[in-house]
């Protein structure tokens, strides 16, 4: 009989067999020796990071990274170990560190596409664009065959606002790989930034015929209904991504929005708190030590801050049940963004007004303002739709009576908003944002209609395009006197119209009782519901609804009509 072999020699053999093994798709066999070699030699390098290896590729990411941090520990010297540990780290979204990983790859070996890959996806974590593209070129330049690069490079090209150069990265990784999900779900992504909803279905449908439990193209294929306005479709699509993941918090989010828009308050209400789950949101959750208010407990004699979230406009629009709140018995703390301070001095059952930065008052409990509609289980029949809540000045109001009725001369007085805010640095916003704006141009139809002196209020940098064109000779300007919404305030009280596009100032004017023409886009905000030209928030408010996405010139069309009736005699 021959000796037995030595360890060394062994260890060896087992190395090999467990590789070849990984290589053929047998994980199990293969990590079973993996584990055994480590039972032999626990501090054995190359059985510590492929096994982890094995382990990411099984998908248990906090474990994998813990056996590539102990192979590191024992020969720091492995670019691809560094590679594979900063895709681990992303994966956790651990971005700081994921970088740090790549960057010692990168250092180890300078021209090393997969570390550069890992390098860009940690950067795009880190909200860092346009350094993760050129990461992501890099690897591209080293390996023009990459799709995966070709794939994440697509997504941060939506991050910088270019859907048309994120399609066609996209096609380039589907050209190389055309089975690979995530690019076709990423396709759909683009085409759906460029307002392409029948395309987008087709591309999210491609990517779940080849991966059916992927959660993230379900959740897509949601959003995309409910641009085609299949909203029970939707629903559908939502449910068939929490089955598969029932913690995304992102889809939860999406459905809440759905049933809200269906007038499905119940449910929606109840989801519409995932909101602090979301990675976006999450940051501004406020920790309080005191006990979240949700109407579950009585608050007589106590004291409660109601805190602003969100928009200001959602602070306008859910500011009204501070009355709610103070008429169970409890004295209101109300926190809110300096912009809207001077105008809530007018709102009931306000005890304190605090502005949002500064030190609170004590209070025995809180509720941010938009949990307040499930707090009052509000439905369709219980929305607090009495108007006004919010008044403004009435000196300062007095004061702008004389220049305004000197500049319309008896003819009706309409002002204008076209363009919400704009936030570039958040795809979803940036893309509600540019559907639910448009152009000042675009507002021609309504100028030229006769006995209307029209107002800007139109704040930001969309203020700009009013410019000096045939239009703007039509509209009055007093936009740069406006310091904060009280100001504004003063200003409507004294126009017969507000016409404005789903921004503040259309919330502002509700509040204030004044009628307002809502602009619509046609994926409408939940809060507006579908298919109503009227809403239970502000009883004057008229809703002109885009007929299909993007299709701004129906609803200027419609607004036109009923302006020039509303301005010719009986």
């Amino acid at each position: 009989m021959g000796k037995p072999a030595n360890l060394p020699q062994q260890l060896d053999h087992m190395l090999r067999q467990a590789v070849a093994l990984q290589q053929n798709g047998a994980l199990t066999e293969a990590e079973e020796l993996y584990r055994e070699i480590l039972e032999l030699k626990p501090r054995h390098a190359d059985a510590l990071q492929l096994l982890g290896a094995l382990a990411l590729q099984s998908g248990r990411l906090l474990e994998g990274a813990d056996l590539l941090e102990r192979a590191l520990a024992l020969n720091p010297k492995q670019a691809p170990v560094h590679s594979n540990l900063a895709y681990a780290l992303s994966a956790l979204r651990r971005f700081d560190a994921a970088l740090v990983s790549a960057d010692r790859a990168l250092a180890l070996q300078r021209n090393f596409p997969d570390a550069l890959n890992n390098r860009g996806n940690a950067q795009a974590g880190l909200d860092r664009p346009l350094e993760a593209l050129a990461s992501f070129d890099r690897a591209i330049a080293l390996a023009p065959e990459f799709a995966q690069a070709w794939n994440n490079r697509a997504c941060v090209l939506r991050d910088l606002g270019r859907p048309a150069d994120a399609l066609a990265s996209c096609d380039r990784a589907l050209a190389l790989q055309p089975h690979y999900p995530d690019a076709w779900s990423n396709r759909g992504n683009a085409l759906s930034d460029m307002n392409q909803p029948q395309e987008a279905e087709r591309s999210y449908r491609r990517a779940l015929e080849l991966a059916p439990a992927f959660a993230d193209a379900w959740n897509n294929l949601g959003l995309t209904q409910i641009d085609l306005d299949q909203h029970t479709e939707a629903l559908s699509s939502y449910e068939r991504a929490l089955a598969v993941d029932p913690a995304a918090a992102e889809t939860h989010w999406n459905e809440s929005l759905c049933l809200l828009q269906m007038g499905e308050f119940e449910r929606g209400w109840r989801k519409y708190e995932w909101r602090w789950e979301r990675s976006r949101i999450k940051a501004g959750q406020r920790s309080f030590t005191e006990p979240l208010w949700l109407g579950d407990f009585s608050i007589d004699g106590k004291t409660i801050l109601l805190h602003a979230e969100q928009g200001l406009g959602d602070t306008l629009q859910f500011c009204r049940y501070a009355a709610l709140v103070s008429k169970l018995g409890a004295k209101v703390v109300l926190e809110a963004p300096v912009e809207l301070m001077r105008l809530l001095t007018t709102l009931d059952g306000v005890s304190q007004l605090i502005e949002a930065g500064q030190p609170l008052p004590p209070f025995d409990c809180h509720c941010p303002l938009l949990s307040l509609p499930l707090a009052f289980k509000t439905d369709l029949a219980t929305i607090p739709s009495a108007t006004p809540y919010l008044f403004a000045n009435a000196q300062a109001a007095a004061r702008w009576h004389e220049r305004v009725d000197a500049q319309a001369r008896g003819r009706l007085k309409v002002g204008l908003v076209w363009a919400g805010g704009n936030r570039p640095h958040v795809a979803e916003l940036r893309r509600n944002d540019a559907r639910r704006s448009m152009t000042f141009e675009r507002l021609a139809p309504l100028l030229d209609v006769p006995d209307v002196q029209f107002f800007s209020l139109q704040k930001g940098s969309a203020a700009q395009q009013l410019g000096h064109g045939e239009g703007a000779r039509q509209v009055v300007d007093f936009t740069e006197e406006l310091d904060d919404f009280a100001d504004t305030a003063a200003l409507v009280a004294n126009l017969d119209l507000v016409i404005s596009v789903d921004t503040s100032t259309a919330h502002l004017a509700g509040a204030l009782d004044k009628p307002v023409w809502i602009l619509n886009r046609f994926d409408t905000c939940w809060r507006w519901m579908l298919t109503r030209t009227d809403t239970p928030w502000y009883p004057r408010a008229r809703l002109f609804r885009q007929p299909a996405l993007g299709d701004w010139d129906s609803v200027m069309q419609a607004a036109r009509a009923a302006l020039a009736a509303l301005n010719s005699p009986p």
